[in-house]
């Protein structure tokens, strides 16, 4: 048993430093593993906090528990800052515990001195210099010199994806539903392609640094889409012409045909419009889209072709906005516009028809398609990339899958991934990148709802 005393200086520490923690401290699995190992946490608390839907939710939660877990808690939670790379946290609460006592036995103080903040130029020097980890865009302006702190890693907002299962649909969800959505009755769903380029040719594409990150972005993806029973393939490190080609086989695939959908995911440094091979050059996204049209892929006609898209679509780092107080207002009501004037002219389902009575479809229709980050009118915008937990988009998309996939179509989830992502924010104290904010957005010519109905099987 514990003992359920803290320290006081400790607590008090814990105390007037818990602003700052519940902002910046990255509460994560390495961390929970190491105080429970040291046994200040049991295995129902660490559930508990990790189950918490936001990183400060959980730090708070794990402050609260802290002085209630004896005397050894607050040596071991510093430890776990140590050993998540989170020095600049632990030499706070060193130096805050300092002031309050006598060192604590069995842990090395800093030499005790009145803590002096940094300036601006220190900071930034301290944490460039640091063991941090630091966060990184999917992108950077082509054949632009690059700083020092523009080249290293940034460790970006720091929730991490999570690997519960895949919640199944149920059978009455199913039959309820089923008939106003696609048809999702084959087993496998249908095919799931993810190119994922991480390495890139420092010869051919110097400007382009290897997304370090990415490679847990294709693995999470691998997973997730397999438990939503896809056959996934993974390409990784293709030049543009490889993933060309790549592509092209896979749209043209015969046993499409007996599939009810297929996903294609893309991750690589990008460009408006366009994605990089590992050779510099770009594949243009159109052309991605055309393979699947009903023309050039007549095997998925009328059936659900979802894209995700994790690159950066320009060199734009969005910096956010403070929010102000009151109501959200809008500008101007919506309007509808109407086909060129040819509303009522002719009956429906005969403008469908051609000469012969086939119905005609339009060229390109049923897809669905999630931006990493947005188009802007003006400006486009930077991807935000964690490089031990992968992007934030993926992390995003993963756990909404999980949780959401069983009952919720797929529009509805990708608007949760653009709330979720909305809400976050950079963490990198004393660079640009810090408080970094990121926008994901999707496209959509669905025509019914699409639910993935996870885990189940219509029997006939």
């Amino acid at each position: 048993m514990l003992e359920c005393g803290m320290q006081e200086r400790d607590r008090l520490a814990l105390r007037t430093r818990s602003t700052v923690l519940c902002k910046q401290l990255v509460v994560d699995e390495l961390l929970i593993q190491s105080l429970q190992t040291d046994e200040i946490l049991t295995e129902a608390m660490a559930e508990n906090i990790m189950a918490e839907q936001t990183s400060q939710k959980r730090s708070w939660r794990l402050l609260l528990l802290l002085p209630k877990r004896g005397p050894r808690a607050f040596s071991s939670f510093c430890s776990a800052l140590q050993e998540t790379e989170q020095q600049h946290l632990y030499e706070l609460l060193i130096q805050s515990s300092e002031k309050d006592g006598k060192e604590t036995p069995g842990m090395r103080f800093q030499p005790e001195e009145e803590p002096v903040m940094p300036t601006t130029a220190k900071r930034r020097e301290r944490f460039i210099d640091s063991s941090l980890p630091l966060p990184t865009q999917e992108v950077v302006a082509a054949k632009r010199a690059r700083t020092q702190a523009e080249s290293m890693e940034f460790s970006l907002d720091a929730d991490s994806p999570i690997n519960s299962p895949v919640l199944p649909c149920t059978p009455d969800f199913y039959l309820s539903h089923c008939h106003q959505s696609y048809r999702m009755n084959s087993s496998p769903r249908g095919f799931a392609l993810v190119i994922s380029n991480v390495t890139f040719d420092p010869c051919a594409a110097p400007d382009l640094d290897p997304r370090k990150g990415g490679e847990v972005d294709d693995e999470v993806l691998r997973k997730v889409f397999t438990e939503l029973d896809y056959v996934v393939k993974v390409h990784r490190d293709l030049t543009a012409q490889d993933m060309r080609t790549c592509i092209e086989e896979f749209s043209r695939r015969p046993d499409h045909r007996t599939m009810a959908s297929c996903v294609v995911c893309l991750l690589s440094h990008g460009v408006e419009g366009a994605i990089y091979g590992t050779d510099g050059q770009l594949l243009k996204l159109d052309w991605v889209f055309e393979s699947f049209d009903n023309a050039h892929c007549p095997l998925l006609q009328n059936k659900p072709k979802m894209f995700f898209i994790q690159a950066c679509r320009g060199e734009e780092m969005d910096c956010g906005v403070e929010q102000i107080d009151g109501p959200v207002r809008t500008c101007s009501p919506s309007c509808e516009q109407r086909d060129a004037g040819r509303e009522g002219q002719g009956d429906a389902s005969a403008r469908q028809r051609g000469d012969m009575g086939r119905i005609k479809l339009p060229q390109r229709s049923d897809m669905i398609c999630g931006f990493a980050s947005l188009k802007g009118q003006l400006v486009c915008t930077a991807a935000m990339r964690n490089t031990k937990r992968g992007s934030w988009f993926v992390q995003e998309l993963n756990k909404r899958l999980r949780l959401h996939a069983r009952d919720t179509h797929l529009a509805d989830i990708m608007v949760q991934v653009n709330r979720h992502i909305k809400e976050r924010e950079g963490y990198a104290p004393g660079t640009a990148h810090h408080r970094c904010k990121e926008m994901s957005e999707f496209t959509s010519s669905l025509c019914k709802d699409l639910y993935l109905f996870p885990k189940y099987q219509p029997q006939y």
